[in-house]
């Protein structure tokens, strides 16, 4: 990869950006505050853009360039719809001072958003019945997971709902990084189960074993993952080790907490590009944080009975 040295000079008369503000997410914060560094384009595509800022900051180093009615990733700014020019510059791309520049844009953030939804406490059986709506929605969507019938995702489930921590590290190697595209099946699949281990699974008493094991596949996901996965992929899986979420996947996530409702936004998710992997995801990690709470609650039954 090639990456320039310092930032970009001022664009070409005839070529001056087209100025629009920006709601950015927090993931970003200190890579968009920061001091102004140079990046590089990814992908530039009619949905979004990709833009990378190598290994000068810590993860995410990608930022996802995204119009209101797109997927909101969770390293996101939102900005209104825009046309991209039919030659973009990779090298022409910079970010800090609140602002970032690319494909002809000149993005001002304006407002940020949080891609860490919070839970109060949580009952099992609320959560039960909402694993249970979302695993049925996703049973009827008509987009199936991009890895669907293949034995990794399969083994990952069984994995982690019987608390197999060697067995959950190696099915979650196997799987990053696993599929084509810029955020590939595996990647999205690990990202909800994660999420639904740390951020479900820490919300219900006796969860703190859901925790215990997002805390491991986390540090597996995420260990190499610049040269495991793609450079998106790999943001990602540190955005979902950390809590954070596409808002799509945040809103399901408070509708299967009975915080919110549930169909609409499953349906909105399973509808997007990575919605079938990463509701696949939610639903596997929902169900392990579930048998994990009960069979560390007969442990602890078990032991006070003992003494």
């Amino acid at each position: 990869m090639v990456y320039v040295s310092g930032p970009p000079g001022p664009p070409p008369a005839g070529d001056t950006p087209t100025a629009t503000a920006g709601v950015a997410s927090l993931a970003v914060r200190d890579l968009v505050r920061g001091a102004r560094r140079p990046g590089r384009v990814l992908a530039a595509l009619p949905h979004a853009l990709y833009l990378e800022f190598a290994d000068t900051v810590p993860e995410p180093r990608v930022i996802a360039i995204s119009p209101p009615d797109a997927i909101r990733l969770p390293n996101a700014i939102i900005t209104g719809p825009w046309e991209v020019p039919p030659a973009v510059d990779a090298e022409q791309c910079w970010a800090g001072g609140d602002r970032v520049m690319a494909c002809g844009l000149d993005i001002r953030i304006v407002r940020w958003w949080d891609p860490s939804p919070v839970f109060g406490p949580l009952s099992r059986a609320r959560l039960d019945y909402g694993y249970g709506v979302l695993a049925r929605l996703c049973a009827a969507a008509e987009q199936a997971p991009g890895l669907a019938g293949q034995d990794g995702p399969a083994q990952l489930a069984a994995c982690c709902a019987s608390g197999d921590l060697a067995g959950a590290v190696e099915a979650t190697e196997r799987l990053v990084g696993l599929g084509p595209g810029l955020i590939p099946s595996g990647d999205s699949m690990v990202s909800g189960v994660l999420l639904a281990l740390r951020l479900l699974g820490g919300a219900i008493s006796g969860g703190t074993r859901a925790v215990w094991l997002a805390n491991w596949l986390s540090a597996s996901a995420t260990c190499y993952a610049g040269q495991r996965t793609t450079a998106l992929g790999a943001s990602l899986l540190h955005c979902a080790a950390n809590g954070q979420a596409a808002a799509e996947v945040s809103a399901v996530l408070l509708g299967m907490a009975g915080q919110e409702p549930l169909e609409p936004p499953a349906a909105r998710l399973l509808a997007a590009v990575p919605g079938a992997d990463l509701a696949w995801g939610l639903v596997a990690g929902c169900r392990a944080a579930l048998l994990l709470s009960v069979s560390l609650g007969r442990d602890h039954s078990a032991y006070r009975a003992a003494v």
